[in-house]
């Protein structure tokens, strides 16, 4: 079943999560380590709920799941076995479908809502790496080195009963292609694709938004295609791009606006929830149709967004 098909059916927009990692960072986890928020996967998981159902209780229509940094190689680089790696990744959807459970259960959340679903989290091959990579794009690694890496994961989400894949931060064309044709073993699975973008109509690698579009509007189990982590400012002119060539529902996820210095590893910069919603209506104006937010913004973020778009 396409989710997102059959919820735009009877509702205009999807209101999707905010962070996850700097939302945890903020709760005093400490992320700095190769494995970023899926280090907590294995420490302390109940926090992770917590943030899942505070995006619920906050007006998130999705929880994407906290696998974004999640892989055999990368658990297993830090002592964990096969095995462990393997739950830890299946736990991922465990979680986040109690979370959901447990705000559903409540039936005052249920008002002109439908029930939040679950997008399992895909993150790109340089996010493994954890060297800066995944904002350029630049790792020079084989097709079938790419299918493999993505495969697995893939695999053991779907095994776990996610509703969508959530296919993300994805910087080139190359893994894109390689992603959709690796869903072809998973035929029953609908994914979103987006791309981080270094402007406003580039995605990190330096390829046009509109080429990469145009080539996913071909592609079946594509279900949305846009944009995340990625400046605000740069929103509205990528729909615009997108929009060109494609007619698949648009998603989009920027960061909070702040920007952060890869050195220092800190973020800078000003932004609130409430400049955040207002760019919001403006994207679903523009054709948005799935919206919520990336690094740095907050289940307030998600509040106001709710607010200002379900109105």
């Amino acid at each position: 079943m396409n989710i997102i098909k059959t919820i735009l059916n009877d509702f205009p927009v999807i209101i999707l999560d905010g962070a996850l990692a700097t939302e945890l960072e903020k709760r005093g986890f400490n992320i700095n380590d190769s494995l970023w928020s899926a280090k907590i996967l294995a420490e302390n998981p109940k926090a992770i709920e917590d943030v899942h159902y505070d995006y619920f209780v906050s007006g998130a229509d999705c929880a994407i799941t906290s696998s974004y940094q999640a892989t055999i190689d990368g658990f297993m680089n830090k002592g964990y076995t096969k095995s462990q790696s393997e739950s830890f990744i299946k736990r991922s959807v465990e979680i986040a479908r109690n979370a959901r459970d447990r705000f559903w259960a409540e039936t005052s959340n249920r008002k002109n809502r439908h029930k939040p679903f679950i997008a399992g989290s895909v993150g790109p091959y340089g996010a493994y790496l954890a060297d800066g990579s995944e904002y350029s794009g630049n790792y020079e690694v084989s097709e079938k080195k790419l299918i493999d890496f993505h495969r697995t994961r893939i695999k053991f989400l779907v095994e776990a009963g996610i509703d969508i894949l959530a296919c993300e931060t994805i910087p080139g064309l190359t893994e894109a292609k390689v992603i959709v044709k690796l869903l072809e073993e998973f035929p029953k699975i609908y994914a979103w694709i987006s791309f981080s973008c270094k402007n406003d109509h580039e995605i990190s690698e330096g390829t046009t938004i509109k080429e990469c579009a145009n080539f996913l509007n071909s592609c079946e189990q594509v279900a949305a295609v846009g944009v995340n982590c990625t400046a605000p400012k740069y929103i509205n002119s990528l729909i615009g791009e997108i929009k060109k060539v494609s007619n698949k529902p648009i998603v989009v996820y920027p960061n909070s606006g702040e920007k952060y210095d890869v050195c220092s590893k800190t973020w800078y910069g000003d932004s609130s929830s409430e400049a955040f919603s207002i760019a919001a209506r403006e994207w679903f104006k523009n054709g948005a149709k799935l919206i919520g937010g990336c690094c740095r913004t907050t289940p307030d973020y998600i509040k106001a967004v709710f607010k200002i778009l379900k109105k």
